[in-house]
């Protein structure tokens, strides 16, 4: 494993030559304190709609139906992620109900949690780039949280990144490995182990603060929840590692499922990683040209690193890639609005 372990004061820039000036977009005053409020009727969304119009057209034949049972079909095989937690969790995380933090035009600050915001643009005409840095610093290392789509655990289960995070009073929120999408990975959310089929190069988040990348199929998730991992993601792959661009990125292939076996090109792109200070989101816009093309890994790489990653590990990107804070989607998702997925990270108010 790789990685390293993260600090618990807050986001000090320490080389201000190395890293591109950010542009910071002004925000609205702080809105009250917003009581948490109960989940939401189910809504309708595209994929109910297509898989209901792919049941009509079984009789074209069987890849027909394989389709929408493994893309759109919602599989649930837990129904109340909550409650499971609560049963099953050897690990009590870090919240306070009461911790009324302070939120400016660009973070946000409690008694125990400080997040600094960065817009950055660079380039210009056609080449143009756009990216939104998060810097995190926590007291409690679980206070990063996982959430999934709808309180449920399974395959095909999506909701916006906006609302599962207002769901849960998060003040920062992005888009997490999309786990729903496939049957394989190493799971572990909030200290719990949802799926353990090791398949690809993973991210583990340790209770101590560590921040690790593995090889999924050289371990179990039994292993990793004794050794102290409160969370895994499994997308990828690692971009930097002892603060240096990994060999090859290029060349990487996430899995082998229909539409998702390359991620290279130019493309919008979730990045997480940790640098000197804690936990670094990067969420870059792209497939808007004048405003922000994309990027390929490589350039990914290179953008963590400019912001101080020693770590960094790719996340689902593409139309996905979504940035939340303090109620409202801070970057401007490709497809004209967000796309539903199946998880989120996020901190809490």
């Amino acid at each position: 494993m790789t990685g390293m372990t993260r600090p618990t004061d807050s986001y000090r820039p320490t080389d201000p030559d190395a890293r591109t000036e950010p542009t910071v977009r002004p925000r609205r005053p702080r809105r009250p304190r917003r009581p948490r409020r109960p989940r939401r009727p189910r809504r309708p969304r595209r994929s109910v709609v297509l898989a209901a119009v792919l049941t009509l057209l079984l009789p074209v034949g069987g890849v027909t139906a394989w389709a929408a049972n493994r893309f759109l079909i919602e599989h649930v095989q837990i129904d109340d992620v909550s409650a499971y937690e609560a049963a099953q969790s050897s690990v009590a995380s870090s919240t306070d109900d009461a911790n009324d933090g302070t939120v400016t035009a660009d973070g946000y600050t409690s008694d125990d949690t400080a997040i600094s915001l960065d817009t950055v643009t660079q380039g210009s005409g056609d080449d143009t780039v756009t990216y939104y840095v998060a810097h995190v610093a926590l007291d409690d290392a679980t206070q990063l949280r996982s959430a999934f789509a709808q309180d449920k655990f399974g395959t095909n289960i999506t909701e916006r990144t906006s609302d599962i995070a207002e769901d849960h009073d998060a003040i920062l929120a992005v888009n997490g490995d999309y786990y729903g999408f496939r049957d394989t990975g190493i799971v572990i959310r909030n200290g719990v182990v949802y799926r353990d089929e090791g398949a690809r190069q993973g991210l583990a988040f340790y209770t101590d603060g560590r921040v690790e990348v593995y090889d999924e199929t050289a371990t179990t998730a039994d292993e990793l929840v004794a050794a102290g991992v409160w969370n895994t993601l499994s997308f990828g792959p690692a971009v930097v590692t002892d603060g240096q661009v990994v060999d090859g990125i290029e060349d990487v292939e996430v899995d082998t499922n229909v539409g998702n076996h390359s991620i290279q090109g130019e493309q919008p792109r979730t990045a997480i990683g940790v640098d000197a200070d804690g936990d670094l989101i990067v969420v870059v816009d792209g497939r808007d040209t004048g405003y922000s093309r994309g990027v390929t890994m490589t350039e990914l790489a290179q953008l963590m690193i400019d912001q101080g990653a020693v770590t960094a590990y790719n996340l689902d990107g593409g139309g996905s890639s979504t940035l939340y804070f303090d109620g409202d989607v801070v970057n401007q998702p490709s497809n004209g609005g967000e796309r539903g997925t199946s998880d989120i990270l996020y901190v809490a108010r």
